[in-house]
């Protein structure tokens, strides 16, 4: 187990930094350094003040040392500093995480629950329609906007019933409609993968002799089922990140909530280079962070996995 986490944690820390590498090589491939975009709409600005800040903030320095500086610079725990503020960049981003962190780890929650529910419910129902029906609900969930379906219940529950604030007030409502818009779309890929994985089970043998045993379906959907299927719906989950991140940034827009996106969006908007990238290496290592998580489960579904990883990726025995 030790050596399977160690090798796990070292690929991470990996793609942490080819991340890294690439979205600092993405900046030196913009017209000018990011100084000068930055003033580039402040007609008070002159050479002398732009010279300045590009030595105060090292962008006049040789590639390579610009580099392995804000490398090292990382590794210390500084992400840098915001050319609009003046703030560090973690101390910007950490000032509005809590709101996008609750609001998507909430939502993240909220869609394995809603997905498993699903498949629950599509499994252990005995009317043909009613499964059917529940079947369908995972892509329509995929179909749906995720602005859309904000802009829709913000005009039904605060314009038409008035029982929302149009802003965040604090209320269960300003809360829990955020959180319901972005799980259902996110538990739109989860619980089409777990569906798909659950019938596979279910054409298995030992599904058979469990019901010539006189399991009962629930007890062969919950103790059997659902462990054997639950790999490849959570590489699923692992990968739905991203689209939970992005969500949560779209979602935030619509409800007028502060967090990540309004921030994304204030540094895309004045050409904040160091905040937009501390903001891209935050989004990987979040990314990364529940990939590794996910990894380290496995072997909890599937001892065999500690044994075939010197082989290949769990994921591939997991799916």
């Amino acid at each position: 187990m030790g050596l399977y986490f160690a090798r796990r944690l070292g690929q991470a820390l990996l793609v942490i930094w080819l991340a890294y590498t690439l979205v600092f090589l993405a900046i030196q491939l913009l017209p000018s350094d990011p100084v000068t975009i930055f003033l580039s709409a402040d007609a008070a600005a002159d050479q002398a003040t732009i010279d300045a800040m590009k030595a105060q903030y090292g962008y006049d320095q040789p590639l390579l040392v610009q580099y392995f500086n804000q490398l090292g610079q990382l590794l210390g725990g500084d992400v840098g500093y915001s050319l609009a503020s003046g703030q560090s960049v973690a101390t910007r981003i950490g000032a509005v995480a809590g709101s996008t962190l609750a609001l998507a780890s909430s939502a993240f929650v909220l869609a394995v629950v809603l997905a498993v529910a699903l498949v629950a419910a599509a499994w252990l129902s005995r009317s043909t329609a009613l499964q059917r029906f529940i079947t369908n609900l995972p892509p329509l969930f995929a179909a749906v906007p995720v602005f859309w379906l904000g802009l829709v219940l913000l005009q039904l529950l605060s314009i038409q019933l008035g029982v929302m604030s149009l802003f965040p007030d604090g209320s269960f409502a300003s809360l829990a409609v955020p959180v319901l818009v972005l799980a259902l779309h996110v538990s739109a890929p989860i619980a089409q993968v777990l569906l798909k994985s659950i019938t596979h089970v279910y054409e298995q043998p030992f599904i058979d002799v469990l019901r010539a045993k006189g399991a009962s379906p629930a007890w062969i959907f919950y103790r059997h089922a659902l462990k054997n299927a639950a790999g490849p719906a959570m590489t699923i989950a692992g990968i739905t990140v991203g689209t939970l991140l992005a969500g949560s940034v779209i979602t935030e827009t619509v409800f007028a909530r502060s967090g990540l996106g309004s921030v994304v969006l204030q540094a895309v908007t004045v050409q904040d280079v160091p905040l937009v990238q501390g903001l891209v290496l935050l989004t990987a290592s979040a990314f990364v962070a529940v990939n590794l998580i996910v990894d380290l489960l496995y072997p909890l579904l599937d001892p065999r996995i500690l044994k075939s990883s010197a082989h290949g990726s769990p994921r591939a025995l997991a799916a």
